[in-house]
C-alpha cells in the first residue's frame, strides 16, 4: 500500500497566469519543476489575464 500524504503537506507553486497557488498532482510527478501553470485554461492564456 502506498503511503498517505496530507494536501497540506505537499508543495506548491503560484500560476503564472492567473496568480492563484496550485498544489502538486501525481501526474506531474516526474516533471514538477517545468510546471507552471494551475490548468489547461490558464496554459492557454499565457498570463494574459491580471
Amino acid at each position: 500500500m502506498a503511503r498517505m500524504v496530507r494536501k497540506g503537506d505537499l508543495p506548491s507553486k503560484i500560476c503564472e497566469a492567473c496568480a492563484r497557488p496550485f498544489a502538486w498532482r501525481k501526474k506531474w510527478a516526474r516533471d514538477w519543476d517545468q510546471v507552471r501553470y494551475c490548468s489547461d485554461r490558464c496554459r492557454s492564456s499565457k498570463g494574459s489575464r491580471t
